[in-house]
């Protein structure tokens, strides 16, 4: 007979954490659940905000107060009780913030294995010692050449470095490296005090005056006449004229290294870096260990050619080693030992990259940094890693682990996540995936809608059947009542001209040309690790950038060893060979933060707080105390609270435990001073005003036209529920990408711009993902260009044109394997796209 035994589950009672509404829900343990609803709908804050977050909390409370120093420490949660919660491992997609000294290697613990294995059981030079693993590591005294310090690379401060124009004089700023205000100046008047010309070109100056300038260790200090010449300084000596003050030099070079290696600003160190010329270290060949650790051989290979071997090649080398056994075998030359330690560590690699592999990561290698990965990418590393940990009743929180992932890649995520619930663990998915949402056990659906108008749990139960729950907007995705219209809405749309690019060398992209139709919608497509992002996100806008003059933006760097690394990324060869007449700018539409502090907000990124201020300015109370817009700003000290600088909070220090931050005393979380906020339009402050949502603040604003189409078009690309004041650090990846779309959609069309988006629909429910292809579609009516980078089937079958690459991953793709309409690639025999694609334009698939 079978077992009616009701599931043990975790109950949770009053959870209202960001904007969840008291909720109770009973959630069933041991299985695949997933959240899901609209984008804002309150699914992360019950996932990870609230049960994640209450488990670590509980976790911390056994281990002494010490040791909680070291943990990243969510806040409490705001919920009145949960029980039967188990303890829980959150992988979240993090965005950038890693060290570039973290790689595949360290994040999956394949590089101390590989270390191992090379110091008890490689292949040593007669007469040489043995090797301790952390000689093998470039990040230790042990093991990095000390010549590059394992960096790889050696950086030298040349003359054609530091003075790129030698038809220039001193006080022209020659001496390009010197720095550019007061203390720029300083140096050139102590040299005009020292003797030396300013006011000649620098190539006729000595040899050993430019030797000098530029390379001199020595500090002298001179008496300083600001903004003589060299005549009248001399002169002034003579009559014994009282100096301003004493001056001390520092010569050009010294300066650079001091710059880069001391200053608190990345903006300085970047700068100083820009006169730095790096090249491969000559005693480790770029290699970044020490000569000893390289002569250390297995299969032939020293360790830092074996890390940059793909995992997939590292798994047919280890196989043999793995499948070995080691019981009285005396044909190999090896002692029973060595073959012991080679046969136990190439099992132990093995069947840690099998679960890499299975996960579609084939393609990376150990030395491959992590800033380089996708979120997705680097989730799922973590994943692979939490596999082979064999943890038990455990529960497994993870968000979108589908991003990033082709359709072809998602069946083995699922039997990833089969083989977690099987050994006895739960598994809880935040996730817009269709297919990820209909493989689940059980639903939680939140909503109805995003922020203030969600939070509520619409459905929560068996995945079978959420289609009987009419409230539900996922259900109606799950299971469509009529098939949608899968092939594009508009009229079809024929490229004006086309942008061609030819020569292509970027990572696994080796002497490719390829064409990008202007004036109408490309997506580009191909299995995880083809070789799509290297193309579109590196390629085009760095050879479309660098044709119109506008810089890249650099990612942030944590420190100046993160810099001087970043420098040795492979370099974009390839160049435009025509097409670029149709396109005036360039416009990259991510999902990086639109700001990095709390002082960035919706209202500010957008320019929509600019108007509000100037209304503000405009009242007959502002105009009679003579206040400008800028006392309507929180970052302006006229205006902003004095106690709490404009933040609106202090933080309390705990020791311990995490800091605490309460609402300022003073303003009571305003940011503003009294005097600034007596000062009201209709019947609200600015602070009253930056508590709105869009949507509410649509309404209060309406006779404003100029506010209220900035607003519209916020509303448009569905964050109507955010708030005006919304921080920038409290925004999801994907509302940071619209919030960028929709001050893209208040500019002036004048077409001809060329917009780029990587995997836009990350983060995105399908209700969420046709109003972004609405917008998509109204940029490129407007005569501009769009190309994303995307697997989302509803995106792909929508665009006018696709570029699919492949056929598969790393050094088996970065080819095209097919291009045209959707129609026309859906029929492509040689495609992994394509029987997706032919799934969904003919109904039988919903995205």
């Amino acid at each position: 007979m079978p077992s009616h035994k009701k599931l043990p589950s975790i109950v949770i009672r009053g959870a209202r954490e960001h904007n969840l509404k008291n909720i109770d829900l009973e959630i069933p343990r041991d299985q695949l659940v997933v959240f899901t609803g609209v984008s804002g709908s309150g699914k992360s804050s019950l996932a990870f905000g609230t049960l994640y977050a209450e488990a670590q909390r509980r976790y911390l409370e056994s281990v002494s107060p010490y040791a909680r120093r070291l943990f990243n420490q969510m806040s409490i949660p705001e919920v009145d009780s949960i029980t039967g919660l188990p303890p829980a491992v959150a992988l979240q997609q993090q965005r950038g913030g890693a060290s570039t000294r973290s790689t595949v290697g360290s994040v999956t613990t394949l590089s101390n294995l590989l270390r191992m294995l090379y110091s008890r059981a490689g292949d040593y030079p007669g007469g040489q010692g043995i090797i301790y693993a952390e000689g093998f590591s470039p990040n230790t005294p042990e093991g990095a050449c000390g010549h590059c310090h394992g960096l790889g690379k050696v950086y030298e401060v040349s003359e054609r470095s530091m003075v790129p124009d030698e038809t220039k004089t001193i006080r022209e700023r020659a001496v390009a490296s010197w720095p550019t205000a007061w203390q720029g100046q300083n140096l050139r008047d102590i040299l005009t005090s020292m003797g030396i010309d300013v006011d000649i070109p620098w190539k006729q100056l000595s040899k050993k005056d430019r030797d000098f300038i530029l390379y001199t260790e020595e500090s002298p200090s001179v008496p300083v006449y600001p903004g003589y010449t060299l005549q009248e300084v001399q002169r002034a000596i003579r009559a014994k004229k009282q100096f301003d003050y004493m001056g001390t030099f520092i010569g050009a070079r010294r300066y650079v290294l001091q710059t880069f290696a001391t200053s608190q600003s990345q903006l300085m160190k970047k700068r100083a870096l820009s006169f730095m010329i790096g090249r491969e270290c000559p005693v480790c060949g770029g290699k970044r260990l020490k000569k000893q650790a390289l002569s250390v051989k297995f299969e032939g290979l020293d360790i830092a050619q074996m890390s940059r071997q793909p995992l997939q090649v590292l798994q047919d080398l280890f196989g043999p080693y793995a499948r070995r056994s080691t019981r009285g075998d005396n044909s190999s030359r090896h002692p029973l030992e060595k073959q012991l330690v080679t046969q136990r560590i190439a099992a132990d690699l093995y069947s840690r990259i099998a679960v890499m592999l299975e996960l579609g990561l084939g393609y990376l290698s150990l030395e491959r940094s992590t800033p380089t990965l996708s979120p997705g990418e680097l989730q799922r590393l973590r994943l692979a890693t939490q596999v082979h940990s064999n943890l038990f009743g455990v529960v497994y929180v993870l968000d979108e682990p589908s991003a990033g992932l082709h359709p072809a890649d998602t069946r083995a995520l699922l039997n990833i996540l089969d083989r977690l619930k099987q050994d006895g663990n739960s598994i809880f998915v935040v996730e817009h995936e269709i297919e990820v949402i209909r493989y689940a056990d059980w639903i939680v659906d939140i909503g109805p809608g995003a922020g203030e108008n969600g939070g509520r749990v619409i459905y929560n139960g068996p995945a079978a059947k959420i289609k009987d729950c009419k409230a539900s907007i996922t259900a109606g995705y799950l299971y469509p009542k009529t098939p949608s219209a899968k092939a594009n809405a508009q009229a079809e749309r024929k490229p004006e001209q086309w942008l061609e690019l030819e020569g292509v060398h970027k990572n696994n992209l080796k002497d490719l040309d390829v064409a990008i139709p202007i004036g109408i919608m490309t997506s580009v497509t191909g299995i995880s690790g083809s070789g799509k992002s290297s193309l579109i996100s590196q390629v085009l806008v760095e050879l479309v950038g660098a044709a119109l003059g506008q810089k890249p933006e650099a990612a942030e760097a944590e420190s100046g060893t993160d810099l001087l690394e970043q420098q040795t990324e492979d370099m974009v060869k390839g160049a435009i060979a025509g097409g670029l007449k149709g396109i005036r700018r360039l416009v990259v539409v991510d999902q990086k933060p639109i700001g990095r502090t709390p002082r960035s907000n919706l209202a500010t990124y957008t320019g929509l707080f600019d108007p509000v201020r100037k209304l503000f300015a405009s009242m007959p109370g502002a105009r009679k105390k003579r206040y400008d817009a800028g006392r309507f700003s929180f970052n302006v000290a006229k205006g902003r609270c004095a106690n709490c600088q404009g933040e609106g909070q202090v933080m309390v220090e705990l020791l311990f435990l995490p800091s605490v931050y309460t609402p300022c005393p003073v303003c009571m979380g305003t940011r503003y001073n009294a005097d600034t906020l007596k000062i009201f339009y209709k019947d609200k402050n600015i602070a009253d005003v930056l508590q709105l949502t869009v949507d509410e603040a649509a309404d209060f604003f309406d006779e404003e036209p100029g506010i209220s189409r900035a607003l519209e078009t916020v509303r448009e690309v569905g964050l109507g529920y955010l708030r005006l004041g919304q921080s920038a650090t409290e925004l999801s990846g994907g509302e940071a990408q619209r919030i960028k779309m929709a001050t893209e959609l208040q500019r002036a069309q004048n077409g001809s711009t060329l917009y780029i988006l990587d995997e836009p629909t990350t983060g995105l429910h399908p209700s969420d993902v046709e109003r972004l292809m609405a917008q998509l579609n109204r940029l490129v009516d407007a005569g501009n260009t769009v190309v994303l980078v995307e697997h989302d089937m509803h995106v792909v079958a929508g665009s006018d044109h696709i570029i699919d690459i492949g056929p598969g991953a790393g050094s088996q793709g970065g080819k095209i394997v097919a291009t045209g309409s959707p129609a026309q690639v859906s029929r492509n025999a040689t495609s992994r796209t394509a029987p997706y694609l032919r799934a969904y334009l003919s109904g039988k698939i919903s995205g």
